[in-house]
C-alpha cells in the first residue's frame, strides 16, 4: 500500500524544525524513517507534512562528556555497537543496539527515532533505561531533559510534548567493577524482543552493592524488576541467589501486558524470568 499524500519539508537545523513543527499542524519528525515510513505504507500513520531532520549534522555522533555518553538523535544503531566509547562505558547499549534488527535496518535505524517511536518490542530503550539515560529534548519553550523511565507513557506514546524534537541521548558511564548483559528472545521474522533483558550488577568485597534490571517486550513499557534488583543487593551473585532473583520477576509485571498470536501474555511473563535468569549470569560474570 502506498502512503497518503503528505507535504514534505527538509529542516536545516533543531531550530528550524520546531518552527516547521509548529507551522504545520499533524507534522510528524522523520529521521531514518524505519519506522514512520512502514505505518505511513500501511495507513497506520496518516501525517498532514513531515519535517525530515536527517540532514542535520549536529544531532549525530558520539562523545564522553563529564562521564556520561552524549549520543545525538540521528547516531544510528552499527555506529553505537561499533563504538569503543560506548563498548567501554557503556557495553550493553553496545549489545542492545548490535541485535536491532539486521544490518540494513542498523545502519539505517537512529536512536532518536527509535526511542520516539516507543515500540515496547525494541531493544534500546529497554538498556538506556537500565543505565539511568536522559533524553534532551527542544522545542518552543527551550530546551529540557526527561528521565528514559519517565519518557514512554504507553504503547507508541512518550512524553515528548507539541512540537518537541528529541536531539541527543545521555548516558551515565558504568561504575568500575559493574558488569552488564543485554539479551533477548527475538521474533523470528521481525527480530523485534518478544522479551529482552537488560541486566546490570557491581559487585564489591564479594557482594552485590547495586542492581539495575529491566524488561522489554512484554508490557506497554519497559519494566522496572525492582523485586529482583532487591533480591540481588546484598548476595553473592551465585547460581542459588541469580535463581532466587530471576524468580522474583514475577511479582514486578504489573501493568498494561502484552499478547499477539505469536506469544500470548502468559508466555511472554515465563519467558520473561528464562532470559532474566541468563542475562544475570552473563552480568555477573563480568562483575567485580
Amino acid at each position: 500500500m502506498y502512503p497518503a499524500n503528505t507535504t514534505y519539508h527538509r529542516a536545516g537545523s533543531v531550530a528550524e524544525a520546531v518552527q516547521l513543527l509548529a507551522d504545520n499542524e499533524g507534522a510528524k519528525v522523520l529521521a531514518g524513517g524505519h519506522s514512520l515510513i512502514p505505518a505511513m505504507k500501511l495507513r497506520l500513520a496518516a501525517p498532514q507534512a513531515l519535517v525530515d531532520i536527517g540532514h542535520i549534522a549536529a544531532l549525530r555522533g558520539i562523545s564522553l562528556e563529564g562521564g556520561s555518553l552524549v549520543i545525538g538523535a540521528l547516531t544510528n544503531f552499527a555506529t553505537i555497537a561499533s563504538s569503543e566509547l560506548v563498548q567501554a562505558n557503556a557495553p550493553v547499549l553496545a549489545e542492545a543496539t548490535g541485535v536491532v534488527g539486521d544490518p540494513a535496518v542498523r545502519n539505517r535505524g537512529t536512536i532518536g527515532g527509535n526511542v520516539s517511536h516507543g515500540d515496547p518490542a525494541s531493544d534500546p530503550p529497554t538498556a538506556l533505561t537500565a543505565l539511568g539515560a536522559t533524553y534532551n529534548v527542544s522545542g518552543p519553550g527551550g530546551e529540557r531533559s526527561i528521565a528514559a523511565s519517565d519518557f514512554p507513557t504507553g504503547l507508541l506514546e512518550n512524553a515528548l510534548q507539541d512540537n518537541e524534537i528529541l536531539t541527543g541521548v545521555s548516558v551515565p558511564a558504568l561504575a568500575p567493577g559493574s558488569g552488564s548483559a543485554y539479551v533477548k528472545f527475538p521474533h523470528p521474522a521481525s527480530r523485534y524482543a518478544v522479551v529482552g533483558v537488560a541486566a546490570i550488577v557491581a559487585s564489591q568485597g564479594g557482594s552485590c552493592s547495586s542492581a539495575s534490571v529491566v524488561i522489554g517486550g512484554v508490557e506497554t513499557t519497559p519494566t522496572r524488576a525492582s523485586s529482583v534488583e532487591a533480591a540481588l543487593v546484598g548476595s553473592d551473585l551465585g547460581n542459588d541467589a541469580l535463581d532466587a532473583a530471576a524468580a522474583a520477576v514475577a511479582g514486578d509485571f504489573t501493568g498494561d501486558p502484552m499478547s499477539d498470536i505469536f506469544a500470548s501474555d502468559e508466555y511472554r511473563r515465563a519467558m520473561a524470568a528464562v532470559y532474566l535468569r541468563r542475562a544475570l549470569g552473563i552480568a555477573a560474570s563480568r562483575a567485580g
